[in-house]
């Protein structure tokens, strides 16, 4: 993504932003909403997501990825080890000490729900809006997408 040309167009990626910034702020919260009571905190359920992207992930690599500390994961992971969510794989046979994740059939059934839960509260959102609505949104996809890389 190139830098803005002029002070005009740095004001208006300035006023962008500020506007963009809460909705999707609101829009998050919104989707974190559809996934309580299934079993798994936001930040579980984000985790859980890692592991099930990455089977045999380790603790260190899964705090690096998600920038948090490794006190912070081992305790999240032995809560989701207790709520049957994730379990320790094998020792690698290279290095005895490095322990994987993977997702268990509980952990996954989780993921499946939230997803489901997800897409179906926002498509019942967007069923609301106008098909030039619809539209604009599709359209915004892919510079949105270009925006988390």
């Amino acid at each position: 993504m190139s830098a803005p040309r002029s002070s005009g167009d740095a004001d208006d990626v300035l006023a962008l932003a500020e506007e963009l910034r809460p909705v999707l702020r609101r829009l998050l919260r919104s989707l974190r909403r559809e996934s309580r009571d299934l079993g798994a905190s936001p930040l579980q359920s984000l985790l859980l997501v890692a592991i099930v992207e990455q089977p045999g992930i380790g603790v260190g690599e899964l705090a690096r990825q998600e920038n948090l500390r490794g006190p912070t994961i081992s305790g999240h992971i032995k809560a989701m080890e207790t709520a049957g969510l994730v379990a320790r794989t094998a020792s690698d046979p290279d290095d005895r000490r490095r322990v994987g994740l993977v997702a268990t059939p509980k952990g996954h059934e989780v993921i499946v729900a939230m997803r489901r839960r997800r897409t179906d509260w926002l498509a019942q959102r967007l069923a609301g809006l106008s098909p030039e609505a619809r539209r604009a949104i599709r359209a915004a996809l892919e510079p949105l997408g270009e925006i988390g890389r």
